[in-house]
C-alpha cells in the first residue's frame, strides 16, 4: 500500500515537470523547473528570467514561439532574488499564492470568492483562471482582470463598474524589468469612451471617441479580415478588445515604454520573428494636444498646426516660433440663451477632441443637440453620438477643445463661434447679395431649361443606344445610382481603374453592388465600355463577375456588378499580413476557379473571348473566397473558327502580356493562357513579377522560376506563408503547370482545357521549353514595331489607348 501511494505521488509531481497538464488542485505544486500549459499548447505558465536579468519572476509565455514572448507576470515588483526553490500553490483560502523558499508570501490573487474545491487552469487563450472544480464557466480570479503590458486576443482593457476593476495595461520599465512603468493605457470613464496612453500623470495619447468598431481618429482600427477591434460601454463595464478573425495568427498589442509606443505585433512564422503591424502614436499629429486648444494639427501642412475658423493664435509670438502649446482663441465674444445669434462651424475629417468633460444622450436628434447647445454658455462644441447623424445620439463639450487633429473619421464636430465671424452684414450689403442672387437666379433657371431639353434628348439617344445593343439587363436611371452610392462618396470609393472610379453601393432592396464610372476627363474608355455591357449581358458563369445592369445617362456611363466582400486577390497575396489569409487549399481553389472561368471564355460560352488583361487586381473573390474573372474592357470577340489576330493598338499590363502580343500585336486565346501562366506564379509565390528585386541574373519573376526549375529548387519559390499548410508535390506540379503555360511560342503552350485537365489529376507533365522575357524586360525589347501603338501599365493599372486612325 505504502508503494502505491508513493507511485501516486511521483506521477502527480511528473505531471507539472513534464508540462502535460493545464491545471492545479489544492493538493498540487508548481516549482521552479516545472510549467503548466494549457490544453491546445499554445501557452506555458513557469518561472523564467528576463533577458540577463538574475531575477526570476512567474509568467506566461507563447510556448511554441522560439523567442520567449512573455505575455503576463504574477510577481512583476516583488522579484525572487536568492533561491530556484520557490512553488506556486493554491492556499486553504482558495487563494493562488507565490512562496519563497523560505514560505514568506511574494504574490497572490487576494481574491475574496470562495470555493470548496478551487482549481487554477491555463486557458487555451492565455488566461490563467481559478474556478470551482465543478463549475467551468464561472472564474473566482482570472489573470486577464490584471495585464500586464501585453494585451492578447479576448482581453478586456477598461472597467468592470461592478466590482471597481481597472484593467489597466502598464508597460514594463524595460525588457529586463518587469516591474511597474510609468507609461499606461487604459479606457476613459467618459460619456464618450475612448482609449487614453499616459506617460507618468500627463496625457501621452489619445484614440478618441469609439463606438462599436470604429474610432474618430484612431489609425489603423479599421476591420480587416485578420482581426476585429470592440469597443462596449453601458451601465456594468466599459472596455476595448479585440479579437482574431483568422486563428492562425499570432498577434498581440504591448505597451512599449522605451520606444513610447503602443504597438499591434504580428507573428511571421516564415521569419520567425515578430512583425510591426502597427504604432501609436502613428505620427507627429498623434501626439497629445500638440497644437493646443482649438489648434489642429495636419500632418501634411507646414506649419502642421492651424488654428480653427473664427479663432485665432493666443500668443501670436509664440506661434511664429513653431511653439503652439497655448493654442487658439476666439476672435469675437459669445452670446447666450434660445435667442443667440452664435452659430456652429462645421468641422468635417478631424478627431474628436477630448472627452473628459462631455455630455451625451443617446436618443437626442442632432438639431436638439444644437439648441442645447446654445442654451449654455460653456458649451463649446457638439456632434452626433455616431458616424450617422441621421440615427440620433448627442454629444456636447463643455470645455476647450483640445487634442484635435486630421483623420479619416466620418463623424463631424460643429465648433461654436460667434455672431461677427458667421457674417453680420450691413443691410446695403444685404440688398447687393440680394440683387445678385435674382440675377443670377435668372440666369440659372435659363440655363437649367436648356440642360434639361438637351438631357431629354440624350437620354432619348442613349435610350435608343442601348435597345440597338439588345441587352438583356435592367437600365438604371442615374439618380437611383446616385442613392446607392451616397453621390459618389469617397468613403464608398474601392478603388480606380484604367477607365474610372469604382464605388461600393445599395439598393433600395438591400442587395449591395460595385459601381464602376466611366471617367467623364478622358475621352477613353468608350469603346471599352460599350465593349464590356455587351460581352457580361452575355455571359454567364460562377467564375466570371455577374454584372447587374448598367446606366446610360447624360454624359453618365456606368456598369453595376455585384459587390465582391472581399476585394480582388492582389489584396491578399502581395501582402504579407493578408497572405496568411490564403492557406494552400484556398490557392488551390482559387486556381482553378480561374482555369475553368477562362476555359468557359475560350471554349464553352456563346461566344469566344480571349480577355487580354487577365491580371491578379482583375480577380474578385466573394465572402467564401471564390474567384471571380472581371473587366472584360478589353476583351476580344473571336468567331466559332477564329483563334487568333491582330491589332495596332496594344492594350494591356505589362507583365501579364504574352510577348507576341506585346511586340506584334498578335492576340489568341494562348495570349490568356501566359497571362495565366504569370498569375499563377504570382499565387504560389507572393511574389509580383515586375516590382521584386531579384538577383542580377533574374529581371522578374519569370526568369526567377526557369533559372529554380534548372537547378532543381523550385521549391524554394513556395511563398513562405504556406509553410504549415502547402502540400509540396501539388506547388511544384502547379509551378510547372505555369511554366508550361510561359512558354515564349504561343504553339507551345497548352489551351485551358488541357490546364484543367493537369490541374485535376496526377498524370505525368511534360517538360516545358524556355518562357518569354526570360532575358530581358519587355519595355527593353527593340523589336516593337512603330506602326504599334502600345498603351499598358507595369504597375497593374490597364491603360487604354484609342487609335488616332
Amino acid at each position: 500500500m505504502t508503494i502505491f501511494l508513493a507511485i501516486l505521488v511521483i506521477i502527480s509531481m511528473s505531471k507539472l515537470s513534464y508540462g502535460a497538464d493545464d491545471t492545479i488542485t489544492q493538493s498540487d505544486s508548481l516549482s521552479d523547473g516545472s510549467t503548466l500549459i494549457s490544453k491546445d499548447e499554445t501557452f506555458e505558465l513557469g518561472f523564467f528570467n528576463p533577458g540577463s536579468s538574475p531575477y526570476r519572476y512567474l509568467g506566461i509565455w507563447y510556448k511554441n514561439i522560439p523567442v520567449q514572448t512573455v505575455v503576463w507576470v504574477a510577481n512583476r515588483d516583488n522579484p525572487i532574488k536568492h533561491s530556484n526553490s520557490s512553488k506556486l500553490i493554491i492556499n486553504k483560502q482558495g487563494n493562488l499564492v507565490l512562496l519563497s523558499s523560505n514560505q514568506s508570501l511574494l504574490w497572490s490573487t487576494n481574491t475574496t470568492k470562495k470555493s470548496s474545491t478551487p482549481v487554477v487552469q491555463l486557458l487555451n487563450n492565455g488566461n490563467l483562471v481559478i474556478r470551482d472544480e465543478s463549475d467551468g464557466e464561472s472564474f473566482l480570479w482570472q489573470s486577464f482582470d490584471y495585464p500586464t503590458n501585453t494585451l492578447l486576443p479576448e482581453m478586456k482593457i477598461g472597467w468592470d463598474k461592478k466590482t471597481g476593476i481597472n484593467r489597466l495595461q502598464t508597460a514594463w520599465k524595460n525588457w529586463e524589468d518587469p516591474s511597474l512603468g510609468d507609461f499606461t493605457s487604459s479606457m476613459s470613464l467618459s460619456n464618450n469612451p475612448e482609449v487614453v496612453v499616459l506617460k507618468g500623470s500627463s496625457e501621452f495619447y489619445r484614440t478618441g471617441p469609439m463606438i462599436g468598431t470604429t474610432s474618430s481618429g484612431v489609425y489603423g482600427m479599421q476591420d480587416n479580415p485578420i482581426f476585429k477591434s470592440e469597443v462596449v460601454s453601458n451601465e456594468d463595464e466599459a472596455y476595448f478588445l479585440f479579437t482574431l478573425k483568422n486563428k492562425s495568427v499570432i498577434s498581440i498589442v504591448v505597451l512599449n515604454q522605451t520606444l513610447m509606443l503602443l504597438q499591434r505585433l504580428v507573428w511571421i512564422p516564415a521569419s520567425r520573428k515578430w512583425s510591426n503591424y502597427l504604432n501609436l502614436p502613428h505620427d507627429t499629429c498623434d501626439g497629445y494636444n500638440i497644437c493646443g486648444p482649438y489648434g489642429k494639427c495636419v500632418i501634411d501642412a507646414s506649419p502642421i498646426c492651424q488654428c480653427l475658423d473664427g479663432f485665432k493664435p493666443k500668443s501670436p509670438q509664440q506661434w511664429s516660433t513653431m511653439n503652439w502649446a497655448d493654442g487658439c482663441v476666439h476672435t469675437g465674444n459669445w452670446s447666450c440663451g434660445i435667442k443667440s445669434r452664435d452659430g456652429f462651424l462645421k468641422v468635417s475629417g478631424v478627431k474628436l477632441p477630448d472627452t473628459t468633460n462631455t455630455w451625451v444622450d443617446v436618443n437626442m436628434t442632432l438639431n436638439d443637440c444644437k439648441l442645447k447647445c446654445l442654451q449654455n454658455c460653456s458649451c463649446t462644441a457638439y456632434s452626433s453620438f455616431t458616424s450617422n447623424e441621421d440615427s440620433g445620439g448627442c454629444t456636447i463639450w463643455f470645455n476647450d477643445l483640445k487634442d484635435l487633429r486630421d483623420s479619416d473619421s466620418q463623424r463631424n464636430l460643429y465648433v461654436r463661434i460667434d455672431a461677427s465671424n458667421i457674417g453680420d452684414k450691413h443691410d446695403y450689403t444685404k440688398m447687393a447679395i440680394l440683387v445678385v442672387s435674382i440675377i443670377a437666379f435668372a440666369f440659372i433657371v435659363i440655363l437649367l431649361t436648356l440642360y434639361i431639353y438637351k438631357k431629354k434628348i440624350k437620354n432619348k439617344e442613349n435610350k435608343n443606344e442601348g435597345e440597338h445593343y439588345n441587352l438583356d439587363l435592367p437600365c438604371f436611371d442615374l439618380a437611383t445610382i446616385f442613392e446607392a452610392t451616397d453621390n459618389f462618396s469617397n468613403v464608398n470609393k474601392l478603388g480606380e481603374g484604367g477607365f474610372g472610379p469604382v464605388y461600393k453601393g445599395k439598393l433600395q432592396d438591400g442587395q449591395e453592388i460595385a459601381v464602376k464610372r466611366l471617367s467623364r476627363s478622358s475621352g477613353q474608355g468608350l469603346n471599352e465600355f460599350t465593349n464590356e455591357v455587351i460581352l457580361c449581358s452575355k455571359l454567364q458563369h460562377r467564375n466570371l463577375v455577374k454584372i447587374v445592369g448598367y446606366c446610360v445617362e447624360s454624359d453618365e456611363k456606368m456598369l453595376i456588378y455585384e459587390y465582391m466582400s472581399n476585394t480582388s486577390l492582389d489584396s491578399f497575396i502581395f501582402d504579407p499580413i493578408q497572405s496568411k489569409v490564403l492557406d494552400w487549399p484556398m490557392r488551390l481553389n482559387i486556381l482553378y476557379g480561374i482555369a475553368r472561368g477562362l476555359l468557359y471564355l475560350h471554349q464553352d460560352s456563346r461566344l469566344r473571348i480571349v480577355h487580354r488583361d487577365l491580371k491578379a487586381s482583375n480577380i474578385l473573390l466573394d465572402q467564401y473566397m471564390n474567384p471571380k474573372i472581371s473587366d472584360f474592357g478589353l476583351a476580344k470577340m473571336c468567331g466559332d473558327d477564329q483563334i487568333k489576330g491582330k491589332t495596332s493598338r496594344i492594350v494591356g499590363t505589362y507583365g501579364y502580356m504574352a510577348p507576341e502580343y506585346a511586340t506584334d500585336g498578335l492576340f489568341s486565346i494562348k495570349s490568356d493562357v501566359f497571362s495565366f501562366g504569370v498569375l499563377l506564379l504570382e499565387l504560389i509565390s507572393g511574389k509580383k513579377n515586375r516590382t521584386l528585386a531579384f538577383n542580377q541574373n533574374d529581371h522578374n519573376l519569370i526568369a526567377q522560376a526557369w533559372r529554380l526549375w534548372k537547378e532543381g529548387v523550385l521549391y524554394s519559390l513556395i511563398d513562405d506563408s504556406l509553410t504549415d499548410t502547402c502540400i509540396q508535390n501539388e506547388a511544384l506540379r502547379c509551378i510547372q503547370i505555369g511554366l508550361l503555360c510561359l512558354q515564349h511560342h504561343p504553339d507551345d503552350r497548352p489551351n485551358m482545357t488541357s490546364v484543367v485537365l493537369m490541374l485535376s489529376n496526377n498524370n505525368i507533365l511534360p517538360l516545358p521549353h524556355e518562357p518569354g522575357y526570360l532575358y530581358k524586360n519587355i519595355r527593353d525589347e527593340g523589336e516593337v514595331s512603330s506602326e504599334i501603338q502600345t498603351s499598358s501599365s507595369i504597375n497593374n493599372v490597364t491603360i487604354s489607348q484609342l487609335d488616332s486612325r
